[in-house]
């Protein structure tokens, strides 16, 4: 691991170095490795330090540009989308050193917190159990996308560094619900945590990822549902959770996104202080937007059922393709801008956005879409989720990003369920049913349990849900779906010029996706170059 290599060097040479001097005297005048986890300040930065390294917006949001819900023009997502990803490819290394910079940081925290003999034990059994979580984090998203993978758990010599070799992902998971096991305990409950510590991992949170663990093993419903029925059941332990009464709101509204009882684990972030600006790249052109850099495809937009709960194919739907977007669950509206949306602007005033082509009454040559500009969505459509009013300039926002949400809870219970045929009507309410009614659904024909196979039901609700939180990419790789959603022409909205052509829907990247070879991401070949024990992934 490059950056490993890099910073054990750094440290051991710093070490050698300082031989010749008295190595057993800690400096009075500054920190050293002596005295540093000694300050308790200095413990609380460092901890402060490694939850900054968890996640960030673009690993956040980038995954949905690598499934079939939206389309991107740039760089390595369009090479991976479009098949032609190499070990060489830069994401491939820069998502692997991300990852393992986390783990470094947290496996240095783990080693040196016992030096620290003034703060309270259970302060820092909590720390520990925080960065057992961090690190647990790291490794299922190491495993989620390379397969086996090198774990170090603890913190490796430089000698160490360059041997490692990869453990089965099986062992991996292992290791990660060992840990979360572990973590528990030491944690807060939702409900034990003050305001000012909003953001902070607990119980609830290292649930949850042990639930997302069990879901992508496969073959582990029984105790995928046990973990669900914990955070939805023992609420006095392990905090309450529910859903919140708005969805556009719950990533929109900065008083709700903030403080309510839906969100487990979410990355953290302050206007002015910690921001991120993805949004920029995401929002239409006429609205203050940059550059079209994620677009949402025709492929998610016609997975939004009707009102009456029926997919736009089925009879009965009611679905007119001459007004496609009547009608729908709601959740497209607060997901997906599309020809003549009514956008909100942060002073309540409303903006008809146009997209089609000659559509704009006033100004015809503004239209949100244009062929082969840049500025333009390729497909269309833009975001309008996490659109956040309060943004700074250039959508410069300090909303948080939602890891891990109660509505996951319910849809993985749902799914979990039924794949052992245990789904009933009571199951259905308070899973498919409650996020379904808390959408917008009214009619009695959505929000109860259909008869048939509930399987792509399930799997719709969880795409509509969900989109645009990066978890789809995972979903159709552990339902070995992507071998069928990822190849072939990635479509937009139905007003191309070439009418014989798709049926009139645009054309965007012609998606090619390897069974043999794309379910897994090449190890970095920088990383096989610096670790003769590394071995490659099939195909690369």
């Amino acid at each position: 691991m490059k950056y490993l290599h890099k910073n054990l060097i750094i440290a051991f040479a710093i070490v050698v170095f300082a031989g010749c001097k008295k190595l057993d005297i800690a400096p009075t005048d500054r920190f050293s490795d002596l005295t540093f986890w000694t300050v308790d300040l200095n413990v609380t930065n460092a901890l402060n330090n490694n939850y900054s390294l968890l996640y960030n917006s673009s690993l956040y949001f980038e995954p949905e540009a690598l499934s079939d819900n939206a389309y991107s023009p740039s760089g390595d997502l369009n090479l991976i989308a479009s098949g032609n990803a190499t070990s060489l490819t830069a994401k491939f290394q820069g998502d692997w050193a991300s990852y393992y910079r986390t783990i470094k940081s947290v496996n240095i925290f783990l080693a040196n917190i016992d030096q620290n003999t003034t703060l309270p034990p259970a302060t820092i059994a909590r720390m520990k159990a925080e960065n057992q979580f961090m690190r647990a984090f790291a490794l299922f998203n190491l495993s989620k996308w390379y397969g086996d993978v090198p774990l170090p758990d603890h913190d490796l010599t430089p000698e160490e560094a360059q041997q490692i070799p990869r453990t089965s992902k099986a062992a991996v998971n292992a290791f990660i619900i060992s840990q979360l096991d572990n973590a528990i305990s030491n944690l807060p409950g939702k409900d034990q945590l003050p305001a000012s510590e909003n953001g902070r991992i607990t119980k609830g949170a290292a649930l949850a990822l042990q639930m997302r663990v069990l879901l992508y093993e496969g073959n582990k419903a029984a105790e995928v549902i046990a973990v669900c029925e914990k955070l939805i059941n023992e609420q006095a332990t392990y905090g309450s959770y529910s859903l919140a009464p708005s969805y556009s709101a719950l990533f929109s509204d900065p008083a709700v996104n903030k403080n309510n009882n839906e969100s487990i684990l979410s990355l953290q972030y302050v206007p002015t202080i910690r921001t991120w600006q993805n949004f920029w790249d995401f929002a239409p052109r006429t609205v203050g937007g940059r550059v079209s850099n994620m677009a949402p495809t025709q492929e998610l937009v016609d997975d939004y059922v009707m009102l009456n709960g029926k997919g736009i194919k089925e009879a009965g739907s009611g679905y007119q393709e001459s007004s496609p977007y009547g009608n729908r669950d709601p959740r497209l509206t607060a997901t997906v801008v599309y020809d003549r949306y009514i956008w909100t602007n942060p002073n309540n005033t409303t903006k008809t956005i146009y997209i089609r082509p000659g559509s704009d009454p006033v100004q015809p040559g503004l239209d949100e879409y244009s062929p082969g500009s840049q500025s333009a969505s390729a497909t269309g459509y833009y975001w309008r989720k996490y659109f956040d009013p309060g943004a700074l300039s250039s959508f410069v926002s300090g909303n948080n990003l939602h890891l891990f949400r109660y509505a996951e809870v319910l849809l993985t219970y749902a799914e979990a369920k039924n794949s052992l045929g245990q789904m009933d009507a009571a199951i259905w309410a308070k899973t498919i049913g409650a996020l379904r009614s808390r959408a917008g659904f009214t009619d009695a024909a959505a929000l109860n349990l259909p008869a048939g196979d509930l399987t792509n039901v399930i799997r719709r609700e969880r795409r509509a849900e969900m989109a645009m939180e990066g978890l789809r990419v995972d979903d159709i790789r552990r339902w070995k779906l992507a071998e069928l959603t990822m190849n072939g022409f990635a479509h937009g909205a139905k007003f191309a010029a070439d009418q014989n052509l798709d049926n009139g829907y645009i054309r965007t990247q012609q998606r090619k996706f390897n069974p043999q070879r794309d379910y897994l991401w090449a190890i970095p070949s920088s990383e096989i170059g610096l670790n003769k024990n590394l071995t490659q992934n099939p195909g690369y």
